[in-house]
């Protein structure tokens, strides 16, 4: 099994809010889109304006019209809005820079990657610097006496730092340069004083401190170091997933966005701490199964919490009542009323009631991700192979079934499983939570009419449900894939198995074909994804899955589709090679064994090593039974001779494979075992004389 398949991280916490990969390249065409024209212009005059009030009602105006508008943001980032947002955060009015901040962060979630990355390069980070400590000194003095706290002590507090935080958690997932930025404002204590002072404080900056912990605490050594070596962080943290544990989440169902937030604290928690773990001694939670004892209390009743189906109804009828809605006239300045960002219809609202739940369930799903990958990474035994000349290569002309002797099968016992196998299970871990995932998985999976319309209706709807699509499938991929390498009792469960394969491709359905599902977009991350489930499913129940021809097709047109991607191409082939071994479908596996012996022919265009690799191993399984109702086909399509002929590719494939690359050593010692396997495959058939 591919060593990319199961995933462990997903760097992009957040995905575009409200995308705008519909729309053509250029301000023409987002002019053109956008109902908002002719206001971009004097918004934008505004904004330098000498009068205070005209420049924070200019900064509220840039909220206003970005909202769920992705034409008018593109209109707006031609106008260089970000640049000049930017510029007004040094604003000496400080309602201008609290609005200034909210524009520039509401900027980030709707816009995503691009818009952050020119923050950054227009070097935002410079005047956010300076806010942290005035923040941070305005939050003790709230804390300790808030009736001698000065008067915008509440509005910094509440809102502005919220802002600030949310700016900072986006810029952390820019770029490596700008997380090292972010890493270098030494953020822990700053974000601890809002988790530890939860109870005192609003949901909102209190999540989004947590949200930025959260990120910052992935896969990032100088920030997870620090809040591991600090007992009460991680006290803290323990504190708030226990008591959400107890039952404090999920949010009630009509909860407001802010209770939302206050749900999604405990599932941020958890994540902070799986980031974290694990734990060494003498630490307290070193004992502790963390995954058992505080996640999955806290995350499975998330999932269940949501119905997609209902929150699709519930979001189509928000629409209708707001196209039934006389639009509000724009606030004009005057001097005497400062204008708002934050009124909202009704049927807004509840739109964002909506969104927040969606989110925090693709929130936990992510967290998941993680924990369903419970395999560890392969231990290589140091200085054993690096003194290997990495162009040295054993061909394996000689190899025999005899001769794995006691001193090649202790090697074999002790070496590191290749990169195309899950390594061995310590403990059958995704076996023992799978059955409470299983169902809520498979709902979440099922796309329902927002899930993949261009344009979209409601965006963040569209954009929130294929992210819970992608992460359940993810799930769903990485569990399976786990089990596999140790299927124990589930291997007699293929009703279970049956249960998910059909489910899968009920979802697939809605998806679109997979010709037609472009490499980044939704339905195409959904498909990519899906093939891992089909290929893990497969391998726990090896030809006891029924299935359809249509089936087999649309795995190969995904693997012809995909030609620049490798992992997806080594899932699909597994699974085809799975499938052909179902003893019933014997036309499925002559097709299937020709499939296969394509990528292995002579000067095969564009397959990869990992997927020559792959396509020999699966023939080897396919046919490892000369007394299997298939060899009919193995006789009859020669696939003897084509094996043979694909020896000295598969060689040379392996002599190409470079160590010093990442995952290189691992790869090349796969490659070196399907090698010889193949060799002794070949050899052994000769011997039998069919």
């Amino acid at each position: 099994m591919g060593k990319s398949q199961k995933k462990r991280a997903m760097r992009r916490h957040n995905p575009m809010r409200v995308p705008d990969s519909h729309l053509p390249h250029g301000l023409a065409s987002a002019s053109s889109a956008s109902t908002k024209t002719d206001a971009v212009l004097p918004i934008m005059k505004k904004m330098e304006s000498a009068d205070p009030v005209e420049r924070k009602w200019a900064c509220v105006a840039v909220s206003n019209l970005i909202y769920n508008d992705p034409s008018t943001r593109r209109l707006l980032q031609g106008k260089n809005v970000v640049g000049t947002l930017i510029g007004r955060l040094t604003d000496p009015e400080e309602e201008v820079v609290v609005e200034a901040a909210g524009a520039l962060r509401n900027l980030c979630i709707d816009g995503g990657y691009d818009i952050c990355a020119e923050m950054y390069n227009k070097n935002i980070l410079a005047p956010l610097r300076t806010f942290i400590p005035k923040i941070s000194t305005t939050l003790a003095q709230y804390l300790d006496s808030p009736k001698t706290a000065p008067e915008s002590a509440q509005k910094v507090v509440y809102e502005f730092a919220e802002n600030v935080i949310t700016i900072l958690w986006c810029l952390s997932e820019t770029s490596n340069r700008a997380l090292h930025a972010v890493n270098a404002l030494a953020l822990v204590p700053f974000l601890m004083a809002f988790l530890a002072a939860r109870a005192r404080l609003p949901p909102a900056p209190v999540a989004a401190a947590a949200q930025c912990l959260y990120v910052l605490t992935d896969d990032n050594a100088p920030v997870a170091d620090e809040v591991r070596a600090n007992f009460s962080h991680v006290a803290c943290l323990l504190d708030i997933a226990r008591a959400d544990a107890k039952g404090k989440t999920p949010a009630p169902a009509g909860a407001d966005a802010s209770e939302e937030r206050a749900a999604a604290l405990g599932v941020l928690a958890c994540g902070i701490l799986r980031n974290l773990a694990p734990f060494p001694p003498p630490s307290a939670l070193a004992a502790l199964d963390l995954d058992r004892e505080v996640i999955l209390p806290v995350l499975v009743p998330v999932l269940t919490s949501v119905s997609l189906p209902a929150a699709t109804d519930a979001v189509q009828g928000f629409l209708r009542a707001q196209a039934e809605e006389e639009p509000a006239a724009p606030a004009k300045p005057d001097g005497k009323h400062p204008p708002r960002s934050d009124h909202r219809s009704e049927a807004e609202r509840g739109l964002e009631h909506i969104e927040a739940r969606l989110r925090t369930v693709q929130l936990a799903l992510e967290i998941l991700t993680g924990v369903c990958a419970t395999l560890p990474d392969p231990d290589l035994e140091p200085g054993v192979e690096d003194d290997v000349d990495a162009d040295a290569d054993v061909d394996g002309d000689d190899v025999t079934m005899d001769m794995a002797g006691d001193d090649a099968m202790a090697l074999d016992d002790d070496a590191a499983p290749p990169p195309n196998a899950p390594p061995p299970l310590h403990a059958p871990a995704p076996a023992a939570f799978l059955p409470a995932l299983l169902e809520p998985l498979l709902a979440l999976i099922q796309p329902t009419p927002l899930s993949f319309p261009a344009p979209s209706p409601h965006a963040p709807t569209t954009s929130a449900l294929a992210a819970i699509h992608t992460a359940a499938l993810e799930c769903l991929s990485n569990a399976f894939l786990a089990l596999a390498a140790a299927p124990g009792a589930a291997a007699a469960d293929a009703a279970a198995g049956q249960r998910v394969w059909s489910a899968v491709w009920a979802a697939l359905a809605g998806a679109g074909a997979p010709g037609d599902a472009a490499p980044g977009s939704a339905q195409g991350a959904v498909w990519d994804t899906a093939a891992g489930v089909l290929w893990g499913v497969g391998s726990v129940w090896p030809g006891k899955i029924d299935f359809d021809d249509a089936h087999v097709g649309a795995l190969v047109a995904l693997c012809d589709a995909r030609a620049a991607n490798e992992a997806v191409r080594v899932k699909c082939v597994g699974a085809l090679g799975a499938l052909a071994q179902h003893p019933r479908a014997l036309d499925a596996n002559r097709a299937i064994a020709a499939y296969l012996l394509g990528l292995l022919a002579p000067g095969a265009p564009g397959v990869g090593t990992e997927t020559l690799l792959q396509a020999a191993s699966a023939l080897i399984d396919v046919f490892a039974d000369e007394g299997a109702p298939a060899e009919a086909n193995f006789r009859a399509g020669g696939v003897l001779a084509a094996l043979a002929g694909a020896v000295e590719g598969v060689r040379r494939a392996v002599r190409g494979i470079d160590r010093k690359k990442e995952g290189g050593r691992e790869l090349r010692r796969y490659g070196e075992e399907v090698r010889d396997n193949l060799v002794a495959f070949v050899q052994y058939r000769r011997e039998l004389g069919v």
